[in-house]
């Protein structure tokens, strides 16, 4: 799944590549050069030539080997004259490399990845033909991760006669000999599983086993441990425990590389750096010796004393966390509907009402459902998103303002859904409008987790390092939350003594409730300007307060129109005057096209810098007091953040005064290193706001919700140190 994402991602840079010659000799993409060397300067007709990819890796900066949970390995996709064909890499042995809890199998410093290249029979002697490709890879280090790609060619001389090796080259193809792992006669593996363990047995027949031995594995059945725990029954057995992962791969097979962390193996007088295992899996042990030696190991990564996430509190904060989504402004439009669904259902017959509740709390189960299931696929195939990731595509957002406006229509009486779904004085239709509750609860769905309430923040983080059967219980819990206010007053239909009445009024609260979702729908179209257009400071600002307004002079007409008639008594026409010209005023200020003023005397205006992966820490190291904004326009939490907090003259006043740097990183379009930076923190939605200090081991997290004296409180806390 990573790999296909990976193409898609650098599929518009490798289209215009692609229209240029890739260049010969290193080159460099930030923190890894790639080079293609070849073992010989010629090839010969028929014959099977050795190119590879050399890697050379910053301090600090590793790539991946052929298998990863977390990241992507290094690839090359090959334009290759008429005839020739390219093998698949060859994977040298990797080392352990462990980040934020997590191993990994990884290259450092200077690899060599050969590749065997076929040579066509009919190739031309003394002609030169070029091999073009294009590397790809996935540089990271303890903190941070970065796609690279490079355009790549090598020219070879077709020569018919045994090729020349290359000098400059033979010590690199002969190391990279030493670390290719190939399988070996003397050495035999025996693998089986018992429970949640897996175990090797590992025997030579020659030289004895080194001290030091570690098992790769290829299919990613066993959790990855920097130690792993073996027993050795003498110089040439040992026997090793690996723990099952839980969130790994499944089969039949036990397949990867023995090597020596400690230097070279010898068999048989000759050193090699690992040896190839590809076994198949047993149910158990081979012998009784094994099996008395298997129940004295306890697996690395499988220690029992290890804290396990409390599962029942996570459960509760998610629940919590959803209940408060009910008060975010994200799902402000979908409330007044279902407000309007239940005064509608007052007086009605309580099953008619009990059904409508419970199939509302079914469409928010299912859509839940479907999401985290789609999230949990997509991340365990390596791909980084975060909660609300459907709002960062342009195409969904797009169909789901047309989905805004169609329902905000009917609201406003343009057409009609059904006889009576919306219908005033007739009450509710018994046998339909349940195909309206349920879709209310997708809505309510897909508007809802963009944005992450106080509380559910940490709960999302937590329960994404849980196996998959806990993470669905706890997003039900989360759509549990969502729904509970719904679902009760539908279950206790006596609470429903204290709405009003069915009426005449209805229709005006219907009309009223549907400028709620043109407010929607204004807001969704500045969100999908600045996924097309890209965004502009504080500048594209203007166009949402121009949406702004232009919905709230709508509402003013609404008002005017519908309680200035004459027919109204004058006392009503009155109050309808007065809240239609208030209406205006507002739309005319809030929209009213004056440019932002960027220096308010000793207040100025907040200048945004943008965040890159270790940028923050950069900046605190010499000296400077940061603050990190990760926000999205699709995030009305995190726009209300900021309209709170840089609105205050206060805050921006003391921010100048200090020299505080703001970074924003910005997840309005799909950005994996912003993902993968949220992750660290535990993070898997938005608003997520920090400060960075000179003296602070770790950056300081801010609460979801933000008030100017949070801020200020928070700024003191760091600058004190």
């Amino acid at each position: 799944m990573r790999r296909i994402t990976t193409a898609i991602a650098f599929f518009l840079a490798f289209a215009a590549a692609s229209a240029e010659e890739p260049p010969f000799g290193p080159q460099t993409d930030q923190h890894v050069t790639a080079e293609l060397v070849a073992e010989t300067s010629t090839v010969r007709p028929g014959e099977t030539a050795r190119v590879g990819l050399r890697l050379e890796h910053e301090e600090k900066w590793h790539t991946y080997w052929k298998i990863t949970a977390t990241g992507y390995s290094p690839s090359l996709r090959w334009e290759l004259p008429d005839g020739f064909e390219a093998g698949e890499i060859q994977w040298t042995v990797p080392r352990p490399y462990e980040s934020l809890g997590y191993v990994e199998y990884v290259y450092e410093d200077e690899v060599l990845l050969p590749v065997d290249i076929r040579v066509p029979p009919d190739a031309e002697p003394g002609a030169e033909v070029v091999l073009r490709a294009r590397a790809d890879w996935l540089m990271c280090t303890d903190t941070m991760c970065i796609p690279g790609s490079v355009g790549l060619a090598l020219a070879l001389r077709v020569e018919d006669r045994a090729p020349e090796p290359d000098p400059d080259r033979a010590d690199l193809f002969a190391a990279a000999d030493r670390h290719l792992p190939r399988p070996h006669p003397a050495v035999e593996a025996t693998a089986w599983q018992d429970g949640e363990t897996y175990y090797l047995l590992v025997e030579s027949g020659g030289d004895p086993l080194p001290p030091e031995l570690y098992f790769f594995d290829a299919n990613l059945l066993i959790k990855p441990t920097l130690t792993q725990e073996a027993e050795f029954l003498d110089e040439h057995h040992a026997v090793f425990a690996f723990a099952v992962d839980p969130a790994g791969g499944t089969g039949d097979r036990f397949e990867g590389v023995l090597a020596a962390l400690s230097g070279e193996w010898t068999v048989d007088g000759r050193a090699l750096a690992g040896i190839a295992v590809d076994v198949p899996l047993g149910d158990t042990a081979p012998d009784d010796r094994l099996a008395a030696a298997s129940t004295r190991l306890s697996p690395a990564g499988a220690d029992p004393g290890a804290p396990p996430v409390n599962f029942a509190l996570v459960a509760a904060l998610a629940f919590l966390g959803g209940l408060i989504l009910n008060l975010m402004p994200c799902v402000f439009p979908i409330i007044g509907i279902k407000v309007m669904g239940f005064v509608n259902q007052a007086g009605s017959d309580p099953k008619s009402v009990v059904l409508h509740g419970l199939t509302f709390t079914l469409g928010i189960l299912l859509s839940f459902w479907v999401l985290a299931g789609f999230l949990m696929v997509l991340r365990a195939g390596g791909e980084q998103l975060g909660w609300g990731f459907q709002l960062q595509s342009p195409v969904f957002n797009y169909f789901l303002i047309i989905i805004f406006l169609l329902f905000a229509l009917n609201l406003s009486g343009v057409f009609e859904i059904g006889q009576s779904a919306m219908s005033v004085g007739d009450g509710l239709a018994k046998k339909s409008g349940y195909s309206g509750s349920f879709f209310s609860g997708i809505l309510a769905t897909v508007v809802a987790t963009p944005c992450s309430a106080p509380v559910l923040g940490s709960a999302l983080g937590a329960l994404m390092a849980m196996p998959p059967g806990q993470q669905f219980l706890a997003f039900t819990a989360m759509a549990l939350g969502l729904a509970s206010p719904y679902l009760i007053l539908s279950i206790f239909p006596r609470l429903m003594a204290f709405l009003p009445r069915p009426g005449p009024w209805m229709e005006s609260f219907k009309q009223g409730m549907a400028f709620l979702l043109y407010a929607a729908v204004a807001y969704l179209i500045w969100v999908l300007a600045g996924q097309l257009v890209g965004s502009n400071g504080y500048a594209d600002t203007a166009l949402l307060k121009a949406f702004t307004g232009l919905v709230l002079i709508a509402t003013a007409a609404w008002v005017y129109g519908r309680w200035g008639a004459a027919f109204r008594a004058k006392s009503v026409r009155r109050t309808g005057y007065a809240v239609a010209v208030l209406f205006f005023a507002g739309g005319l200020a809030a929209g009213y096209p004056t440019p932002f003023a960027t220096d308010l005397e000793d207040a100025p205006m907040v200048t945004w810098e943008d965040w890159e992966p270790g940028k923050a820490e950069r900046l605190a190291d010499e000296g400077n007091i940061v603050f990190v904004d990760f926000t999205a326009r699709w995030c009305v939490t995190c726009q209300s953040n900021k309209a709170v907090v840089f609105g205050s003259a206060e805050v921006r006043r003391r921010f100048h005064e200090m020299g505080i740097v703001t970074l924003q990183a910005d997840w309005t379009n799909h950005d994996p290193r912003i993902t993968e930076a949220l992750r660290e923190f535990g993070r898997t939605a938005i608003p997520v706001n920090l400060f960075y200090a000179p003296g602070l081991d770790e950056p300081l997290i801010l609460p979801e919700l933000l008030t100017p004296g949070i801020v200020l409180d928070r700024l003191e806390r760091v600058s004190q140190g």
